[in-house]
């Protein structure tokens, strides 16, 4: 949960309100315990559950999308977002400090997409390459990037398709699990190199397993509509 609390705040430039950004979000979790929150249906305010609307079987319809010109974030590849879920393009504090919080297996913290408008407590994350990449790098990519995560056990890998038709990407996810408070959770992320060299790994984390399946909907869009920026 540590982890999940110190990516939460990114996106916020200096220790100050960086601070203050962690103390918002266990805010949050203390007011969905309590029936409170952002807005999400009555019955899952009540019972600080996720969000069932949001469910890991529902299909997503896209709202919005994120990563081309006049979207908060401007990425490599642009994809569909989730009704409600807010992006923030991430701002890097200049002090050393913080430099892991933005930096990860060659890979730089670019956006951050917040799920709690839509009832749940997790983000998106989309970090992108600090080098160009080969065209059948994406697994060597993941790779770098899941040496800087903490797993229980081995991540499972899978090449997949980012995108539809003949305009989709070969693409590696991995599966898996961590424990920052000797309870598993689960966590997945997938990485895709553009024709233009550009790689990008998009990272769905969670409070826990029970927010991270709620918010599968969200991910499967993300991976499903990527498209390589103009």
């Amino acid at each position: 949960m540590r982890r999940e609390l110190a990516r939460a705040v990114t996106g916020v430039v200096g220790a100050g309100v960086l601070l203050a950004g962690v103390t918002a979000c266990a805010s949050s979790k203390s007011e969905k315990a309590a029936g409170g929150g952002d807005a999400q249906p009555a019955q899952a305010a009540a019972t600080g559950t996720p969000n069932p609307a949001a469910g890991a079987g529902a299909a997503a319809e896209a709202a919005g999308s994120i990563g081309g010109d006049g979207t908060p974030c401007r990425l490599p590849v642009s994809f569909d977002l989730v009704q409600d879920w807010r992006p923030k393009a991430v701002t890097h504090a200049e002090d050393d400090r913080f430099a892991a919080l933005f930096k990860q297996g060659g890979m730089t913290l670019a956006c951050e997409i917040d799920a709690k408008p839509a009832g749940n407590i997790g983000f998106l994350r989309v970090w992108t390459a600090d080098e160009p990449a080969g065209p059948g790098d994406a697994r060597k990519v993941l790779e770098s990037f899941m040496a800087g995560e903490k797993t229980k056990g081995a991540p499972a890998y899978t090449e997949v398709r980012a995108g539809t038709g003949s305009a989709a990407l070969p693409a590696v996810e991995a599966a898996y699990e961590t424990a920052p408070l000797d309870e598993a959770k689960k966590e997945s992320a997938f990485a895709v190199v553009t024709p233009g060299g550009a790689a990008v790994v998009v990272h769905l984390g969670g409070l826990d397993s029970a927010e991270h399946e709620a918010m599968q909907p969200a991910y499967r869009l993300a991976r499903q509509s990527l498209k390589p920026g103009s």
